[in-house]
Order: C-alpha cells, then structure tokens, then sequence
C-alpha cells in the first residue's frame, strides 16, 4: 500500500529517526520502550502474533511537545530482546490525515487486524467537540505483522447513534462465542462518559448492540477502553476524564481504571464499583492482551494535560513495565511478568543504587528515600510518593492501603513503579535526579534485596 503522501512521510521519519542523537542524555531510559524522537502516548495494537510480541504506540516524530500521530512499532520473542521497526502506519490516507489514533489487534489465521481511529479534523470555525471532527473507525491488515497490506474505512460519524458527540475512538477488539465484538469509548452530548458495544460476523461489518455506563455520572469522556475475561470474571478498564478528586481518589487531571462487569456486556449488565490501577502521577491508557497463558498490560508513563512537565530534548515520554494481571475476588492485582527478573544483574548495596530493582519487606511504617529525590512513606494504612527534587512539578500522591507488608520498586534512570502487597496498589511516576545522585536509604527494620539492573536489548531496523 503506498501513496505519495505515504512515500515522503516515511522519508521523513526515518531521517529524523537516523538523526537522532541521543549521546548526552541520560535520562534515556534502560528497561523501558520509549521512541525513538520525538512523542509517545498510548500503547495500541497490542498482540502475540506466532513468535513475536507486538508493541504498537502512539508516535509523533517530528515534535516532543505531540503533533500528528503515527503508530511506532517495537517487537520480540522474549519482552527483553526488542526490534524497533519502520512505523507501521502514517496518516496518508482521507479519512486518518490528521492522525492515526489509537486501537488494537485481532489476530486469527497468521493475519493481524488492526483496528484504530482515523481521525479528521475540518477547517473552519468549529469547536471539535460538537463539530468539526470526523472519528473514523478504520481496518488495517498485515500478513506479515510488520507492513500493511491495505486499510479499510468501516465507520464514520453517521454509523454511531445520534446522541454522541465527535468524540468516539479507541476500538478495542475482540473474538467471543463465535461473534466479534469491539467496544469505543465515547462523549454523550449530555457530557456522559459511555462506551459503544458493536458487534460483526466477518470482522467488517459492524451492528451497534448496546451502551455501557454508570446510573450517575462518572466523567465526561471515557478513553481507551478494555473488556476482558479474567480468572473467570469480567472486567472493564477504561481512562474516563472529568471525575472531581476525593480524598486519595482521582488525584490526576484524568483517571484510569477498572469496572468488574457482572452480567452480559451485549445487554443487560450492571458495573461494580470502580477501582484505580495505578496512584502515581504518571500512568493512563493501558491496554491488555492474553499471549495465550496470560494476560498482559502495558500503559503509558504519562499523563496528558497534567500541570508537571519532563525535561526534553528532542523525545518525550515512555511505556511503564509489562505487568501480569491477576484477580482476587472482584479486584485485579498488577505485578511485573516474571521475564523482568531476567534483567536483574549482580546484587547490590543500598549506597550503590541509581538502575535497580528492590524488592522490601516489613510490617512497620517506613520510609525510602531514593537517589535524593524520590521519598516512599508509610504508616499502617497510608502510603505516599512525594518529590524532593527533579519533579518538575510533581508534588504528592497517596493512596489508602491498610496491612503494607512488601513493596516493590523497579527504577529506571527517569522512572520509578512501585507495587505494594504484590501488585494490589500501584504507584508510577516520572523523576529526574541530578546526575551524580545515587543510593537509596532504607529503614532500620525490615529485608531488602537490590538487584542492579540490565538493559534492554534494541536493535533497529529503520
């Protein structure tokens, strides 16, 4: 598949990628997926095709600050031995020119399906919430899991129902009891966060069948949304926007998060309560896939229209860890997938620390201060982040969690994750330590083990 507009963009990015130079920057992290220049959101599309995982990725290369998004496309056998691989679709076409926005993958015969938003915006004096925005529901194909053999417009503005405003994407979609099935999260005129249920025999045609909500409502817009099976319950994750914050709840600009869904999502279903993956500042969009043992999340380490900023260069932002989810009763723990103990070097001392992994256990309050810059604070039913230095404008975050008896932390040159009670709380942020700034300082009480941790290994082939 290829046009002109294809054909100059694609010069385009691989001359900004090949010109990158990244050979003063030290905030590149090491075991983390980040572009290659330029700007990362969402992860999309995300999959196990044959052989190989798939990561692909919102992608601005042209500007750090955002712009016109591309799908940037990583893949591997392992999750630590990576190639990065040409983009895998440019907006090149009518009805995605002003972006390839975000989806997933439907894979089935050794063939991916690539489902996304193709999104339009028109000239003209509109206000793209009401007016001016076409959102697109668009199919692309790949055989070979790396180009695309064709796209295909399946939806547009008239196919969605009337109460909606231009704000329906993200399709999510799926394969159960013999049907297809794609869920989009959407923006009632009424300002209601709701999300679509289609459904299609051939993976083309699609029959609106059914709007999933809450009685009340809970934000405006909601985002890039996930249904799933998981451990014999269903669960619906999605990013809603516009929830007013309460108490150690909603925290950040825009929220993130799962429903337990009891009930037929095709009918009649009722919502249980929602619950937050992640009380740090920097986590939004996650998606999952089951890679046929387990299923997998990966979010983005960001948070769009937050007040705090990370310091750029020419790239901006990164993926978080990939996490294994498991259910206990109606709620859903998050914890590393065991091939990131794989990456774990020597052990180490406390004083040494800057790229580790540390795994605490205790069963007092504390504190862990890491590379002077980052404090981790607890008490018996209280635990916080808190930003000393190189925050830039991270302030606080806490989060309710009562018996603390371990944590966690993975952190990388400029990130840190950390999993409280083996993955029952979450906490994710961005930071930026001063150079020479090294070491953690640990309790008096309680056992650690710090592991210095390796890198990622990315080839590129660009």
């Amino acid at each position: 598949m290829s046009n002109a507009l294809y054909r100059d963009l694609k010069k385009l990015v691989t001359l900004t990628e090949k010109n990158a130079d990244f050979s003063n920057d030290n905030l590149r992290l090491k075991f983390h997926l980040m572009p290659p220049v330029g700007w990362l959101n969402d992860p999309n599309g995300l999959c196990k095709m044959d052989e190989y995982y798939h990561v692909f990725y919102q992608y601005s290369p042209f500007d750090s600050n955002g712009g016109v998004k591309h799908w940037g496309h990583f893949r591997s056998k392992d999750l630590i031995n990576w190639e990065q691989l040409p983009v895998a679709m440019y907006p090149d076409q009518p009805f995605d020119v002003h972006g390839v926005y975000s989806g997933s993958a439907l894979i089935e015969n050794h063939k991916m399906y690539l489902y996304y938003t193709g999104n339009v915006k028109l000239d003209g004096d509109y206000d793209y919430v009401l007016t001016g925005r076409e959102h697109n529901t668009v199919l692309a194909v790949s055989s070979d899991g790396i180009t695309v053999d064709y796209k295909k417009l399946l939806m547009k503005n008239s196919d969605y129902p009337e109460n909606l405003t231009c704000h329906v994407r993200d399709p999510k979609v799926f394969k159960f009891e013999n049907k297809y099935y794609m869920i989009q999260g959407a923006r009632t005129k009424e300002n209601r966060g709701v999300l679509l249920v289609f459904q299609s025999d051939d993976k083309i045609n699609w029959e609106y069948i059914n709007t999933i909500s809450t009685p009340e409502i809970f934000g405006y817009m909601w985002e890039c949304p996930d249904l799933f099976y998981l451990d014999g319950m269903w669960f619906l994750v999605c990013s809603p926007q516009g929830v007013t914050k309460q108490g150690n709840h909603y925290q950040n600009i825009y929220s993130c998060g799962y429903f337990p869904l009891y009930g037929d999502f095709r009918g009649e279903y009722t919502l249980g309560e929602f619950q937050e993956l992640d009380f740090g500042f920097d986590f939004y969009a996650p998606q999952t896939f089951f890679d046929g043992t387990r299923r997998i999340m990966l979010g983005w380490l960001g948070m769009p229209d937050a007040d705090y900023t990370n310091p750029t260069k020419n790239w901006q932002h990164c993926l978080t860890s990939f996490c294994t989810l498991k259910r206990s009763g109606s709620t859903i723990y998050r914890y590393p997938v065991a091939e990131m103990n794989l990456l774990r070097g020597s052990e180490i001392k406390p004083e040494d620390a800057t790229v580790f992994d540390l795994e605490y256990r205790f069963s007092q309050s504390g504190r862990i201060i890491i590379r002077n810059s980052l404090v981790i604070e607890w008490s018996e039913d209280l635990l916080s982040i808190s930003h000393i230095k190189g925050g830039n404008g991270r302030t606080i975050r806490k989060v309710d969690v009562y018996n603390i008896n371990s944590i966690r932390v993975l952190a990388d040159t400029s990130s840190v994750e950390i999993f409280i009670n083996g993955g029952l709380k979450v906490l994710s942020t961005r930071y930026y330590p001063e150079n020479d700034d090294k070491g953690i300082i640990l309790p008096e009480h309680g056992h650690a083990r710090i592991w210095e941790m390796n890198h990622f290994n990315i080839t590129k082939d660009i």
